[in-house]
């Protein structure tokens, strides 16, 4: 038996540097210092008697034995974490799971999201980023996340994806604004007002420049903004009309302080995954993506 000359946080950090390309990084990940990270390897490469990292000018990379310990690694992780589950002891999993979210997750069910994984996981931190999709898209391919909840389209397929469901989009306006739109308007009739909608690189707005260009209607009237919470307050002024998903004007639609405006297009629905990669993901990164699948759609009051 080897007892504790080799231990799991010694493996974990083996994991981490690896995973995210820098000592610095695997440190802030693990919620520790650099040279713990340091220490931990020089400990486990004396134990197992070979090198595993191969340290240069900041860089850090596989040797050939390190290549060769990674899967035996990660299998001893995934087979602790098996068997604390398997023990129904979740409590005793205190790791930190870095989740990026687009800003319609964190504005709509994200919070049932986070109370589901506080019932499943009652230790476990979890280290929160909101971002436009692509942004996000590329910190989980970088090795800094460890699940995505966002939309596609995406730049690699080697990662997990799990649909989770769809958001619909719709047109709103106040009530003031919305007396002075006929009864299902064309979209050119809402061109002749502001129309407010969220950032210019994603696919609805994408789209709707492009339906614009394509019927001579005035771009200049589209007005972004980089955060759906601004926008919303913007429709709600009657600074235009709105095109947003509905999911988050839901309530204000139903207490009358906007209404829906039916015209003839609307741009295709959101389509959201669960993104994260099998080959490193710990258990519970998995059981959280199934957990987001439930917390969409649950009811925004629960």
């Amino acid at each position: 038996m080897i007892k504790s000359r080799i231990t799991l946080k010694q493996l974990e950090a083996f994991a981490f540097v690896v995973d995210t390309g820098t000592f610095r990084a695997a440190a802030s990940a693990l919620g520790t210092t650099q040279p713990n990270i340091s220490a931990r390897i020089t400990a486990l490469e004396t134990a197992l008697n070979v090198t595993l990292l191969s340290r240069d000018a900041g860089s850090v990379r596989l040797t050939a034995d390190g290549d060769k310990l990674l899967k035996k690694t990660r299998e001893v992780l995934w087979a602790g974490e098996a068997l604390i589950e398997e023990a129904g002891r979740q409590e005793l999993i205190e790791e930190t799971l870095r989740l990026g979210v687009t800003e319609l997750v964190a504005c709509t069910w994200l919070q049932g999201f986070l109370r589901l994984m506080r019932e499943a996981y009652p230790k476990l931190r979890i280290q929160l980023e909101v971002d436009l999709s692509t942004a996000t898209d590329a910190r989980l391919m970088e090795g800094q996340l460890d699940l995505a909840l966002q939309t596609g389209p995406f730049k690699s397929k080697t990662f997990a994806s799990h649909a989770l469901g769809q958001e619909n989009y719709c047109w709103v306006a106040n009530s003031d604004l919305f007396k002075r739109i006929s009864a299902n308007p064309p979209l050119a009739e809402l061109f002749d007002l502001t129309v407010l909608t969220h950032a210019k690189h994603t696919q609805a707005c994408a789209a709707l420049h492009s339906l614009a260009s394509a019927r001579g209607l005035r771009r200049e009237r589209i007005v972004h903004s980089s955060a759906l919470s601004a926008c919303l307050p913007m429709a709600l002024e009657g600074l235009g009309v709105a095109l947003l998903p509905e999911r988050l004007v839901a309530a204000e639609i139903a207490a009358g302080e906007l209404h829906r405006v039916e015209t003839d297009w609307v741009p295709d629905p959101l389509s959201f995954y669960a993104r994260y990669a099998p080959s490193r993901a710990a258990l519970y990164v998995e059981k959280a993506a199934k957990i987001a699948k439930t917390a969409m759609h649950l009811p925004l009051d629960q």
